[in-house]
């Protein structure tokens, strides 16, 4: 026995010997990947000596002799700290995530080639003017220098990801900067979604179901999808499985993601110091690291800072001595779906204006991580790319015997959208760089500018032109051989200013009479007659919903409270304490307050009692709150409190009898959750976002430490933008938000401010992985100088380039 005892205690011993080492070992080989800010590297690729000296949140300031070292620079500093983030987004627009990820991110790639992100994004390397080109050129050899120095001095394989998912790191190409460029550009647009929902709303309920689109864009009358397709059959709407409410990491920045922003400026006649003041904050999916990545360059033009997002050499939103400019998607409908009837038994020809017409194809081989290559047949009709995956609601909508093409504009392969956006960076003055802007292709932005005197917003990008006949106005699918639904041409936006309403100008992503965002912007800039830094601040940062202002009061009118407080501990005091609450606020999201969350359960429970006995299944994808329905329905715009009325019950119900019921069931639910004292709820408590990481983020244990979760104000319709994810266990969960925010002071351009949601570094153990999240979420910025004397001053390292020689 003594024996055993012996052998048992050596064996527990070396075990734990054994762990303490593993994770030695594991400790050691992550942290080689972080890289030495203070180190020399003699490098090939670079006319003389560069400096990178790093602020104190690790922001790069790069000072070179010429623009190609500091370009070389950039991308190596891009390298340092988010390598696997590039060859993430990388992977994403050339269809290979499925290479690290597996089966799980299949769909995903069948998507990226059958658009042919890629294959444009190559094809348009030499439709690039030379300053881009040489640009690309040295940004993917600063790149390619990193990779080169992380296996020439072992740096743990550049990042810790690398471990995990083991592959070959593939050198950086001019073109793999613009592919990401076109991947942003997809999933900036939202025009092909919106047709799929308009179609299974007018399908499941062809004489009313688009009326929850109220006054969200299109035409104000639409014909009946079905109609559209007298001969074919539909299938019947599926419910799909809802999921937990998280979206998937790994494909982060999809096409049709519909991404947003907010872009102001005020003339100096409308500022306290006189000069010029501009904010803009891109939004994006919130994931660890952001999307965004602060840097700052000094060209040959003067130096340039602001936000970048990495695999791409320019500064989309910031500043340089004389100029600001901030980016919006612009609401622009460049996308349509045309429906291609297959010739049956010939799934390789389909029907044309002319007859019976082939498909180009091509075949492609996807690789999947653990699992046999997947062949796959691109197809190909005059319409577009065959995307039957484009949208999980698009099989609803397709005809038997149909298969969906896409028409969109970011489908070009001579797309010069890079060599404006690297342009703009050296552009001295509002109206310069407004010809300058005028190259961009896709994503179509709304572009404010400002200079020390004007300022000046203008909308540039590709668009369709469509005949006055068009049977849908694209609002809808159409026959894919109905010559009238043709675009008649693809035309560049003029670019003309939008008028500036009394030294303002304003973007939002937001279009039709709903656009409740941006009227509450719109109010803040004209309620002050002189604005400040702070005050554009103070804008960027407005938690209020209009929506919630608009709604309450109407809902509400019949609901609320006047008379003896019920029994306490009973559901009436439940519902007269929440009246009550509702009854006094203000409209503002805060994370501290428990209105928010009533009113976000209320109106998301009334909208599904609303439209789930009339839209069946589809009701179970509709996720967004639809303001101007509610509205229209409970204002009985056009009859349409017939929404009001549960079909599958014997009494009639109206619209407070559904309001009520809904309030309850909101306060039930919300019980279950977080007790039962209404005035004890908060919303941060449902209300938060989590930050996860691509790879570390999914391992049990290591999520705890790499995902970033936090409570947030704000709301989807508040300044402040942070849409809900809408369903699943986080219903109320922030899934996109401002990565990044700037605020540009041209009359004091030092004391310009900028924040990104997480930290610099894409790596884990580092310091700067988080150090500016907790900045973000509080609604606080950082500054960035221009000053060299100030950044050197104030540097916590200095990465120095010099030339190797032969």
């Amino acid at each position: 026995m003594l024996t055993l005892f012996r052998w048992l205690l050596r064996a527990t011993v070396a075990l734990i010997v054994l762990l303490v080492l593993a994770m030695v070992l594991t400790w050691y080989f992550a942290t080689r990947s972080i890289p030495d800010y203070n180190a020399t590297y003699r490098v090939q690729g670079i006319a003389g000596p560069v400096e990178i000296v790093r602020s104190t949140e690790n922001v790069p300031h790069i000072f070179g002799s010429s623009d190609a070292d500091v370009y070389f620079a950039l991308g190596l500093a891009h390298a340092q700290d988010r390598l696997f983030q590039m060859t993430l987004l990388r992977r994403a627009a050339q269809g290979r995530l499925s290479e690290i990820y597996g089966r799980k991110a299949f769909p995903s790639d069948d998507l990226a080639r059958r658009l042919e992100l890629y294959r444009n994004a190559v094809a348009s390397v030499e439709d690039q003017d030379q300053a881009t080109l040489a640009a690309l050129r040295a940004y993917a050899a600063g790149v390619n220098e990193w990779i080169g120095q992380v296996n020439a001095q072992a740096l743990g394989r550049g990042a810790p990801e690398f471990f995990l998912r083991p592959q070959d790191i593939s050198y950086w190409q001019p073109a793999d900067s613009l592919a990401i460029l076109k991947l942003l550009a997809a999933a900036s647009s939202h025009s092909a979604a919106k047709e799929v929902l308009r179609a299974r709303l007018s399908l499941a309920w062809p004489d009313r179901g688009t009326e929850l689109l109220r006054g969200e864009g299109g035409p104000a009358a639409l014909p009946d999808y079905a109609e559209l397709f007298p001969n074919a059959r539909f299938p019947a709407p599926e419910s799909r499985a809802r999921n937990d409410g998280h979206r998937s990491v790994e494909d982060f920045l999809r096409p049709g993601d519909g991404l947003g922003a907010n872009g102001f400026a005020a003339m100096p006649d409308r500022t306290a110091a006189h000069g010029t003041l501009l904010a803009n904050d891109p939004q994006a999916p919130l994931v660890a690291p952001s999307l965004y990545y602060l840097a700052r360059m000094q060209l040959s033009s003067g130096g340039v800072i602001g936000a970048t997002i990495p695999g791409m050499p320019v500064i989309l939103s910031g500043r340089n001595p004389q100029l600001a400019w901030g980016l919006t998607p612009a609401p622009l409908d460049d996308a349509d779906i045309a429906m291609e009837e297959i010739q049956p038994g010939s799934p390789d020809r389909y029907r044309a204006p002319t007859g019976w017409a082939d498909l180009q194809s091509r075949r492609e081989v996807i690789r999947v991580l653990d699992e046999p290559d997947r062949n796959i047949t691109l197809r190909f009709s005059r319409n577009g790319p065959l995307v039957p995956g484009l949208d999980p609601g698009l099989a609803d909508i397709t005809p038997a015997g149909f298969v969906p093409a896409l028409r969109w504009t970011g489908s070009s392969g001579d797309d010069t959208t890079m060599s404006a956006l690297v342009g703009l960076m050296g552009a001295t003055d509002a109206n310069s760089a407004a010809r300058i802007v005028e190259g961009v292709v896709a994503p179509a932005f709304a572009v404010t500018l400002a200079d020390n005197r004007n300022i000046r917003q203008l909308t540039v990008g590709a668009a369709p032109e469509r005949a006055a006949n068009h049977p849908t106005g694209g609002a809808l699918p159409v026959p894919g051989w109905q010559t009238e639904a043709d675009w008649t041409d693809i035309v560049a936006l003029d670019g003309s200013s939008q008028a500036t309403d009394n030294g303002i100008v304003l973007a939002t992503e937001e279009m039709g009479p709903v656009a409740l965002r941006r009227g509450r912007l719109g109010w803040l800039l004209q309620d002050r007659e002189i604005h400040s830094r702070d005050s554009f601040i103070a804008a960027q940062l407005d938690i209020v919903s209009p929506a919630a202002r608009t709604l309450l009061p109407i809902v509400g009118a019949e609901l609320w409270f006047t008379g003896e407080p019920a029994a306490s501990g009973t559901p009436e005091r439940q519902r007269q304490d929440a009246l009550n609450l509702l009854a006094e606020w203000d409209g503002a999201m805060s994370e501290h307050l428990p209105e928010p969350l009533i009113y976000s359960a209320w109106m998301s429970a009334l909208q599904d009692r609303l439209i789930r006995d009339e839209l069946g299944p589809v009701a179970d994808d509709i996720h967004d709150l639809h303001p101007g329905f509610i509205d229209a329905v409970f204002r009985n715009r056009d009859g349409a409190a017939a929404w009001c009325d549960i079909v599958q019950s014997a009494p009639t119900e109206d619209c407070t009898t559904i309001a009520r019921q809904a309030l309850d069931r909101a306060i039930l639910t919300l019980s279950e959750k977080y007790g039962p004292d209404v005035t004890s709820w908060r919303w941060g408590d449902a209300h938060q976002v989590r930050q996860a990481h691509p790879v570390l983020g999914q391992i049990a244990g290591l999520r705890w430490v790499v995902n970033l979760t936090q409570s947030l104000s704000g709301g989807p319709f508040s300044v402040a933008r942070t849409p809900l994810m809408g369903h699943g266990t986080a219903p109320f969960e922030a899934t996109t938000g401002p990565g990044y925010r700037g605020v540009y002071d041209l009359a004091d351009p030092d004391s310009s401010v900028f924040i990104i949601s997480t930290g610099q570094s894409g790596h884990p153990l580092s310091r700067h992985y988080d150090d500016l999240a907790d900045l973000w979420r509080r609604g606080e910025y950082i500054g960035m100088s221009l000053d060299p004397g100030l950044a050197r001053a104030a540097a916590t390292g200095i990465t120095r380039l010099e030339p190797a020689t032969n």
